[in-house]
Order: C-alpha cells, then sequence, then structure tokens
C-alpha cells in the first residue's frame, strides 16, 4: 500500500508542473489547502511557490482571519503578475513594511481591498498610483489614514477607476472629492459614507461627471440636502441603488423621483415605514391602497 501510494505520488508530481499541474489541478483548490500541501514535502513546497508565483488573485481571508505575518510575506515573495489583491482579513497587523513591496512589483494590479488596514499610511495610496495604472476597483473604507494629498496623486494616474469604497475616510473634503471625480468620470460605484466634510457641492459635481454611475452611497452624510439628490436625479440617468440612510435632510419628495425611475434607495417611504412600526406595535398591518 505504501508503496502504491508513493508511486501515486510520484506520478503526480513528475507531470509538468507550469504547464499541466499549475494552470489545471492546483487551480481548482481552495487556497488554504495549497499552504497545507507545502508541508507535505520540499518538492510540493516548490511546487506550490511556483503556483504562488504565477498567480493572478489572491484574496487572504480564504487563509482564514488570522493568516500569519510572515505567512503572507513568502506567498507573495515571488509574485509580480497579480491582477486582484484583497487583504482586509490581515488588518490588525498589516503595515506598509509588508505591503508596499507586494505593491511596488505588480504593475498589473486591476483590484486592491485594504478595507479596515488602519496600520496603513499615505504611502500606500501614493504607490498604488505610482506601480498601478491600470487600477479599476479600489476599497479604502475604514482607512481614516486617506488625506486630500494622497487622494489627488491616486486621481493623477488611475484614471480607469471605475469603482472606489471611501466609507469613513474622514480626512477627506469636498475639493478631493471633485479632484477625484474630475480625473476619473468613468467611476460607476462610488461610497463617500460616514464622512461629516462632505456637502452637496461635491455630490453634484459627481453627479455631472459621472454620468455612469451605477450604485452611490452617501450613508450618514450628515450636511446633505436635497439639491445634491435632484442633481442626481437629472444626470446619473444609469443609477440603480442609492444609500441615504441617516442623511436627515433628504426628505421623501426628492426621493421619489427616483423611486420613479426605478432606483433602489435603501430607505423606505414613510408611510412604508409607518406601516411596518405599526404591525412591530399591533402585531398585523392594516390593509391600505398604497396607489391612493
Amino acid at each position: 500500500m505504501e508503496t502504491g501510494e508513493s508511486s501515486s505520488r510520484c506520478q503526480l508530481l513528475e507531470l509538468p508542473w507550469e504547464d499541466v499541474l499549475v494552470p489545471h489541478v492546483l487551480c481548482h483548490l481552495p487556497l488554504c489547502q495549497l499552504v497545507s500541501l507545502q508541508r507535505v514535502s520540499k518538492q510540493f513546497r516548490n511546487l506550490i511557490q511556483v503556483y504562488l508565483t504565477n498567480c493572478h488573485s489572491l484574496d487572504t481571508s480564504q487563509l482564514g482571519a488570522a493568516i500569519p505575518q510572515s505567512a503572507f510575506c513568502r506567498i507573495l515573495r515571488d509574485n509580480s503578475v497579480l491582477h486582484h489583491l484583497v487583504v482586509h482579513s490581515c488588518s490588525d497587523w498589516l503595515t506598509d513594511l509588508e505591503l508596499l513591496p507586494v505593491i511596488g512589483q505588480n504593475h498589473h494590479l486591476e483590484k486592491v481591498d485594504v478595507t479596515g488596514c488602519r496600520g496603513l499610511s499615505r504611502r500606500t495610496l501614493v504607490a498604488l498610483s505610482l506601480s498601478c495604472p491600470n487600477l479599476q476597483q479600489l476599497s479604502l473604507r475604514q482607512c481614516d489614514w486617506v488625506d486630500s494629498l494622497s487622494l489627488r496623486s491616486l486621481a493623477d494616474r488611475c484614471g480607469r477607476l471605475v469603482s472606489i469604497d471611501l466609507t469613513a475616510c474622514k480626512q477627506l473634503n469636498d475639493e478631493a472629492v471633485c479632484y477625484l471625480v474630475r480625473k476619473c468620470p468613468k467611476i460607476r460605484s462610488l461610497s463617500l459614507a460616514v464622512n461629516a466634510n462632505i456637502s452637496d457641492g461635491s455630490v453634484q459635481e459627481v453627479a455631472k461627471l459621472c454620468t455612469e454611475l451605477e450604485h452611490l452611497d452617501l450613508t450618514g452624510c450628515l450636511r446633505l440636502r436635497n439639491d445634491s439628490i435632484r442633481t442626481v436625479a437629472e444626470y446619473c440617468t444609469k443609477l440603480s441603488s442609492l444609500k441615504v440612510n441617516h442623511c436627515h435632510n433628504i426628505t421623501e419628495g426628492c426621493l421619489e423621483v427616483l423611486r420613479k425611475k426605478g432606483v433602489d434607495i435603501d430607505v423606505e417611504p414613510p408611510l412604508q415605514r409607518a406601516l411596518v412600526l405599526l404591525q412591530d406595535v399591533v402585531g398585523f398591518a392594516p390593509y391600505i391602497n398604497l396607489q391612493i
């Protein structure tokens, strides 16, 4: 039995690695299993390293919530062909020291997600702008180190952006957002949520310049009023979803225009909200003809 297993293992590893095993076998295995295979033998470790060196996409959450810092550095040590990089599961320890070398050697990056990575700095954003001109999707959600100057650097060099999440990037202001959309008018998905500095002026600029916009998140932007939403309704004819929860100065009157266009809005109409509350209190909702 041991002889058979040994023979089988040898036959597998004798197959062409880069022509057969990497593109046709290993690509079907979860990343966590591939990393575990490195412990089987020295040959398997070398094989998996070849795979990791040539993979185009890496999501560290597939390795579990507690991927060690040393493992992260080892996995990406030789890779220079990444297109997608998602590292939000490393937010507890990730710093510029680990990420900057990865960005510097991967000039084909199109999607980067550093959600919640508060240990990074503006140097990461500058590095992306200098090294990754093809960047299209970027999540900086809850990265409060993002400032206006580094965002301008990104906008100057990454004009192909179609999706950017700036949720809770609290250093940003209207001027930075306006500069971004002037340089990146192809944006289709934008989040400015949880930013008290954002006002009608920047949202109106977004609407007028990003006419291909499909998804807009303004949750918790407390300074916004109806004027910005009216401009969005006028210019963003392809909009499919809008989030304005906790925007207390935006009224149903201007949201109704978007509802009639089929836009999905995260705030229910006042009457619908009242019916839900009533159902919670009395246990059922009375029949009301909402078409009246």
